[in-house]
């Protein structure tokens, strides 16, 4: 090892590795093999690319896989889009997966799944038993080589082994999870034709499996090339379906061990395995095929040399079986690590580092969504669990922030943390961790061993993500694909390169980083929005010859994005402040406000390529001050500079605009101001309304935040619901004493009875304004509001008080039911009151919803109460007694956490954005909060519909639907939508709510 650097040269102090890596190991081995000496990790990484096929052969020699054949030639070509590698080689995934070599190793852990009944442990023997055993009855089921097996799963032991028995026969196997909908898995499916389905029946008390039985009952009737359906627990499908069902627990049962000298069938090397799934937001999913040899081969390099992975470890990954990270983690096998499986509700952010503790973890993998809710929520891992073991923490599915570096060295350990990167496409990663190289700030460490990932067109700066040179795990293609749609996938945009689609860049030390993706998506707070949708809305702006939307980045410092449109106006008009504002309203009004662009600027001529077509990634760099790759390809360079001009000169008015006071001190004047420097327009009219320019919630809060500042008043949200122009909020302001309104009008309609919402936890509905504007038909939807919110009234304290208040102000406007009702969060407890009383009047109850309306726990009875206390103790740590900013002392908090199971639960700590919400908004969070604790549901006649999120928050309230359904005697219909409780309503979810709604009110959606 004379050529390689000393430990003190290349380990960083902070991230240690543990001494002799298996890196360090490989490295000897090949140069004891080619009689040269590499200075240290960048020079073998150089070599491994230069020289791929030796590394290869290498590898695959110091790496013992289990093979038969000839290992010549490595690969047969340099381009990466025909090359094969090993054409001579058969082997077997399951068995480099299963095998061990003494008893001692046979005994040892291989999964360690926790969920259901509680944790589990299946030693590498019993796996590999289980394996064989189900192979076998898939055998005698017709499935061989060839084959297609598809599961419906959860993360757990069950889909492990029919995945592996699956490899086994030479099948391939494709799984999803039990959270996606029957279409949605259908349209994956359905293309594989497969011969079995695996599927987890059973709910578990879970809500993301609600109605699974009936989901997986209607994949099946989609899949006439069924000749089995095998459950993978104790469920059943519904008896209407007619199917015949298998269960594993039979075909493994009653069977004895296969023999100890099992012979292990060996397939090509490159014999497809995995069948993966693109996202499928651009059409139809591809299924992509992966295979068994280049699948294994990665993996093993990945696990080995980049993580440092060994046998006897454990690794834990959060994932799903949807996820190409649940491939990966089950290759850890083959290394003689074990896999912990988690399958269960994230109740709060120390449930996955609780896992990481109690089972002694070595590598935990995760997200940065994930870190940033840890951090968030001031939770400390470090502080609040032993963590004897963990030795890397490792993070994937977006981008790493640079402070979730800090968050983890701070919070969790002197560790590192490791940000690796690659996809569903490679079935592993294009850059990630070293465990002989330091990990700075911001940065992923390295390449790939052996792939040439470089940055086209960066020039030291961010470019194309693109591998130069073929890969093992580089697909077999895409089912059912002649070639063509591959190579348009990947090789078509820039031949003779595997183009990912992701941006990145290098620094001088070999370091990446990863700056999404470089499609034509635009990702505007956290939604990605199709510019295709503004495109076609500036149709009816005969002023705009040509438009073109991109997203300006990081906009302020703090993060966020915004859209730029570039508009090249026809000959004889002028982008002036009304042509900007006629734009603005014709997107707002058939988009949605994130698709406003926050800034509009004129240019000559947007850059196209020589053959004609525009090109959005030129002019989104000219847009970020970027310089453009690959100028040649552009018809007109030229055009970049002039946009960078012209957004420079925009912003610049902007900026002076902004400095300018008000022509006058009058409240009309002033509002005028603000608007216009709240939404970046010049030449705004009093009567122009905010939601028609694109307002969106985040620029209401600012607005509102302003006219306090500058003006003096505190104003509810909804007031610019009610007020939605200069002029009328204008007169709102200087005529306070109209009075206050508890309804507001979200949304006006005729011909049909209204619907009321009632306010949620603040106390205000201008959250519930979105979802009125999505309803369809022509329903009017008025607001229910707090009484509170107006500094001059007492606010009602209960949820009883407000029920009776707000049937009063519906009376005003409704005299005769049936009434329809619904609440969101706090305002379903509140509904569902008000429709129990309505109902004592004797009046008919047309319509009750429930959106995610959660209670208090001790709603429960009494058995039930305590189990979820004894299960959640988190939920506890966030009462008031708990809290450390209180002045109880510490002991008594740990006291109180035990013995009080009434203790009112609070709710999570304040966002940046609940941080700017005003005093009273906050106070009456605190009374609607404290109302909420004390309400328990009495019995109810009639119905009602409750919706249900996907992803529940059960770190802090217990499971409502039990309580709903013995408080509602008349039927409780759920319902399930995406998001969780904070994300229902919100831009990327609310269409989803409202169409459920329109359906449930017999509304056609127009």
């Amino acid at each position: 090892m004379s050529g390689l650097a000393r430990p003190s040269e290349i380990y960083s102090p902070s991230c240690e590795s543990v001494t002799g890596s298996q890196l360090s190991e490989f490295i000897a081995h090949c140069e004891a093999r080619t009689g040269r000496g590499f200075e240290g990790a960048r020079d073998f990484e150089a070599f491994s690319i230069a020289e791929y096929r030796r590394f290869w052969s290498l590898f695959l020699d110091w790496s013992e896989i289990a093979a038969e054949g000839d290992p010549e030639p490595v690969c047969t070509s340099q381009d990466p889009e025909q090359a094969t590698f090993f054409p001579g080689l058969r082997l077997s995934y399951a068995e480099n997966l299963l095998r061990f070599g003494s008893e001692e190793e046979g005994e040892r852990p291989a999964i360690i799944a926790l969920g259901g009944q509680g944790p589990e442990t299946i030693s590498r023997r019993e796996l590999r038993d289980k394996v064989l055993r189900l192979a076998d009855r898939l055998r005698g089921m017709g499935v061989s080589s060839g084959d297609r097996v598809a599961a419906i799963a959860g993360n757990n032991p069950e889909v492990v082994i029919g995945a592996l028995a699956a490899a086994t026969l030479g099948a391939t196997f494709s799984s999803a999870s039990p959270d996606m909908g029957a279409q949605t898995v259908l349209s994956r499916f359905e293309q594989l034709q497969p011969k079995i389905l695996m599927a987890n029946l059973e709910d578990r008390g879970q809500p993301d499996r609600v109605g699974i039985a009936e989901r997986v009952a209607a994949v099946a009737a989609g899949l006439p090339s069924l000749s089995a359906v095998i459950a993978l627990d104790e469920g059943s499908l519904p008896a209407s379906s007619g199917m015949v069902l298998q269960r594993l627990s039979e075909l493994l049962a009653g069977s004895p061990d296969p023999a100890e000298e099992h012979i292990w069938q060996r397939f090509p090397f490159n014999h497809p395995l995995f069948v993966l799934f693109s996202s499928g937001t651009t059409g139809v999913p591809k299924c992509i095929v992966h295979g068994a040899g280049g699948t294994l081969v990665e993996h093993l390099k990945e696990h080995r040399l980049h993580v440092d992975l060994r046998a006897g470890e454990r690794l834990f990954f959060h994932t799903s079986a949807a996820w190409m990270m649940w491939n990966w983690q089950l290759s850890a096998l083959a290394c003689g690590a074990a896999i912990v499986l988690f399958e269960g509700p994230l109740e709060g952010p120390q449930t996955l580092w609780r896992v990481v503790s109690d089972q002694e973890v070595d590598v935990f993998g995760t997200s940065p969504p994930f870190l940033q809710v840890c951090e968030d929520a001031g939770y400390s891992p470090r502080r609040e669990l032993p963590l004897p073991k963990l030795r890397a923490v490792l993070s994937t599915g977006a981008v790493l922030n640079d402070w979730q570096y800090d968050w983890v060295a701070e919070q969790v350990g002197d560790l590192p943390l490791q940000s690796i990167s690659g996809g569903t496409d490679i079935v592993g990663c294009f850059v990630l961790g070293n465990p002989d190289l330091p990990v700075e700030r911001g940065k992923i460490q390295c390449r790939s061993l052996g792939l040439d990932v470089r940055s086209l067109g960066g020039d030291g700066g961010v470019g194309e993500l693109v591998c130069a040179n073929p890969f093992p795990s580089r697909p077999l293609g895409f089912l059912g694909d002649d070639g063509s749609r591959f190579h348009q996938a990947y090789f078509e945009q820039n031949p003779g390169l595997w183009t990912h689609g992701d941006l990145i860049e290098f620094d001088e030390k070999g370091q990446a980083r990863i700056h999404g993706r470089s499609d034509g998506v635009l990702n505007i707070q956290g939604v990605r929005l199709g510019p295709a949708d503004i495109y076609r809305a500036l149709h009816e702006v005969a002023e705009v010859a040509e438009a073109l939307a991109v997203e300006q980045r990081d906009v302020d410092g703090r993060g966020r994005n915004r859209i730029v449109l570039l508009v090249v106006p026809r000959p004889g008009s002028n982008l002036d402040g009304e042509l900007t504002i006629r734009i603005r309203r014709a997107i707002a009004r058939h988009t949605t406000p994130l698709h406003v662009p926050r800034l509009v600027v004129a240019v000559d001529a947007l850059p196209v390529t020589h053959s004609g077509k525009r090109s959005e990634k030129a002019a989104r760099d000219a847009v970020n001050g970027v310089v453009a790759v690959n100028q040649r390809a552009l018809r007109n360079p030229e055009a970049l500079e002039m946009i960078r001009g012209a957004v420079a000169a925009a912003e610049s008015r902007l900026r002076e605009r902004v400095a300018r006071p008000p022509a006058d001190g009058s409240t009309v004047a002033r509002l005028r101001a603000m608007w216009e420097e709240l939404l970046g327009l010049e030449g705004l009219r009093d009567e122009d309304d905010f939601f028609d320019l694109g307002g969106d919630s985040l620029q209401v809060l600012e607005l509102l935040t302003m006219v306090e500042e500058r003006i003096g008043v505190e104003l509810p949200l909804s007031a610019i619901v009610e007020a939605p122009t200069v002029a009328e909020l204008a007169a709102l302001i200087d005529e306070p004493e109209k009075g206050y309104d508890p309804l507001v009008l979200l949304r006006p309609g005729r011909g049909e009875a209204p619907l009321f919402f009632v306010h949620s936890l603040r106390g205000d509905v201008f959250e519930m304004r979105r979802l009125a504007v999505e309803l369809g038909g022509d329903v009017p939807v008025y607001g229910l509001r707090a009484r509170g919110l107006d500094p001059r009234l007492e606010p009602e304290t209960s949820v009883e008080q407000m029920a009776a208040s707000y049937i009063e102000a519906i009376l005003s406007v409704q005299e005769k039911g049936p009434y329809r009702l619904a609440g969101y969060s706090f305002g379903g407890l509140v509904a569902f009151e008000m429709a129990r009383r309505l109902r004592q009047r004797g009046e008919e109850i047309g319509w009750l919803g429930l959106i995610d309306a959660e209670v208090h726990h001790s709603c429960l009875r009494p058995a039930a109460r305590w189990r979820f206390l004894a299960a959640r103790p988190f939920h506890l740590a966030r009462g008031a007694w708990a809290d450390p900013r209180t002045k109880v002392p510490r002991f008594l908090r740990r006291v109180a956490r035990r013995l009080l199971p009434k203790l009112p639960i609070a709710p999570p700590a304040p966002s940046e954005e609940d941080a700017a919400f005003s005093p009273r908004l906050r106070l009456m969070a605190e009374i609607c909060q404290t109302a909420a604790d004390a309400y328990q549901p009495p019995r109810y006649g009639g119905s009602a519909t409750y919706f249900l999120p996907e992803v529940r928050r059960l770190g802090l309230y217990c499971d409502p639907i039990p309580v709903w359904r013995e408080a509602i005697s008349g039927g409780l219909e759920i319902t399930r939508v995406p998001g969780g409780h904070l994300e229902m309503a919100a831009e990327e979810n609310v269409g989803t709510l409202a169409g459920e709604i329109d359906r449930r009110l017999g509304i056609m959606s127009s």
